[in-house]
């Protein structure tokens, strides 16, 4: 099985020079393909690729800008492999990366897999704090994090896999970001393709952003999520809505405080406190741990907001998604 990494990259050609050192140090002993799609970028890094070629079997492609959806399937139509290992630009590969996911599909193959992310100790610390809110048990259940304990895992496109069969059978990514890994996911269990988290395929994933920036992010989740449930209804959970609920329940208990009844705020500020003493214990310091605490009010309350904004214009007020939320969809010319 030749595997081939597609990754799409746009104005980070610093990120992609640390991704391709990662990979030369792999200890997997088989041919692998990387395929580098520049989407449109400004600052372009083909100079940073001409570095790699010589200890790299590496292609580079540079092509308008249509979101990495787009750009991602421009690849995989380009790829000589028959597995597609999806990352983005951002990450950090581990030694045993590629050998784990060899080793794993071997003993069980699935069409996509999908695996956790982690943090260096060379992150700041809000990027370790983001990357504990984001894949803590305490707040996304561990999703991103690699124990999520479900019969149909949906992988996310940071760290993902996929056969070229499912490829061609799904046609790739869809023009919504974020949402396009989810709604991949869905599609290809539709059409009878299996998919599972590979725990020990982690990366280390470099998110270079600050609080507004995560903002942002965690907003777009949130406005995605109900598009997703408008178009596959019989994958809806409860648990999509806890951090608007999160959200509510918090103003909520703050009013009750008019009325001198504290219970409701307590338990906010237990849950809270529990935030600090976990990240404190994860990561030994306090920093991170204070850090870990704005990170999760700043996820609930963007996922939050952007998940009821995006539920009553498409529920209530039938919209269609991409009237709506334009900012979701990149126009593929």
């Amino acid at each position: 099985m030749l595997f081939s990494f597609i990754i799409p990259v746009y104005n980070r050609p610093d990120e992609i020079e640390e991704l391709l050192e990662s990979m030369t140090r792999f200890n997997f002993s088989e041919n692998f393909e990387v395929v580098v799609i520049e989407d449109g970028s400004t600052i372009p890094c083909h100079h940073i690729i001409q570095k790699f070629e010589s200890k790299l079997f590496i292609s580079y492609y540079f092509k308008p800008n249509s979101g990495p959806g787009n750009s991602r399937n421009y690849g995989m139509e380009r790829a000589k492999g028959d597995y597609f290992i999806i990352l983005d630009s951002d990450c950090i590969l581990p030694q045993d990366y590629l050998l784990n996911v060899s080793t794993s599909l071997k003993k069980e193959f699935v069409d996509c897999f999908g695996g956790p992310d982690s943090a260096l100790s060379s992150f700041s610390n809000i990027q370790k704090a983001i990357n504990f809110s984001m894949t803590s048990f305490l707040t996304t259940g561990g999703i991103r994090g690699g124990s999520e304990k479900i019969d149909k895992f949906q992988p996310r496109s940071f760290n993902m896999g996929l056969s070229k069969k499912a490829f061609e059978a799904s046609k790739g990514f869809g023009n919504i970001h974020p949402g396009e890994d989810p709604d991949l996911s869905i599609r290809l269990w539709e059409l009878g393709f299996k998919t599972k988290l590979i725990k020990e395929a982690f990366v280390y994933h470099k998110r270079r952003i600050d609080w507004n920036k995560f903002y942002i992010q965690v907003n777009k989740f949130g406005k995605a999520r109900p598009i997703l449930n408008f178009w596959y209804p019989k994958y809806t959970k409860i648990t999509f809505w806890f951090p608007t609920l999160f959200l509510l329940g918090f103003v909520m208990s703050l009013c009750l405080l008019l009325f001198s009844f504290f219970l409701p705020l307590c338990v906010y500020l237990f849950y809270f406190g529990m935030i600090f003493v976990v990240s404190l214990l994860q990561n030994k310091n306090i920093i991170i741990a204070f850090y870990s605490i704005v990170a999760t009010a700043i996820q609930f309350y963007g996922y939050g907001i952007g998940f009821l904004n995006s539920f009553l214009n498409i529920f209530l007020f039938k919209l269609n998604p991409e009237k709506a939320h334009p900012e979701l969809f990149f126009k593929i010319k």
